[in-house]
């Protein structure tokens, strides 16, 4: 079965900043994606913390061809009332933490998170890994 996975706004950032080490993971996972051999999504938090820091180095043209570029691979999990009622009544110390979480868990597609913050995620009901432990469950 293919995996379904939550991409995290960090691994999204080492992507697109080069962030060295990670932008190497970062970059073999969304390759995965575009080859359809694992169904990468995010939520459209994510989408927005991205757009709002790549703006800050690119102009708003770039950076829009950048995420539409990025959603011709990966999904969007939703975010609504549910998910923003459990966010705001769970344990998670992080909010966005816990929105990226509860769409995951919503959504039953997907069944882990990929971030390089597991600590953030530690009282969540899916798979959490680090985007290197992640690759290497797939080798």
């Amino acid at each position: 079965m293919m995996d379904h996975i939550l991409i995290d706004t960090d691994v999204i950032l080492d992507f697109f900043f080069d962030r060295k080490p990670y932008s190497d993971d970062a970059s073999e996972i969304l390759s995965l994606c575009e080859k359809g051999k694992v169904r990468g999504f995010v939520t459209s938090v994510i989408i927005s913390n991205v757009y709002y820091l790549l703006k800050k180095t690119a102009n708003h043209v770039n950076v829009v061809a950048s995420l539409k570029l990025l959603l011709t691979i990966i999904d969007i999990s939703n975010i609504d009332k549910d998910v923003v009622l459990a966010a705001l009544h769970s344990d998670f110390k992080d909010f966005e933490d816990a929105l990226q979480n509860f769409s995951a868990q919503q959504d039953h597609r997907i069944n882990r998170i990929i971030t390089r913050n597991i600590k953030d995620f530690k009282t969540s009901k899916l798979s959490i890994m680090t985007p290197e432990i992640f690759l290497k469950t797939l080798n």
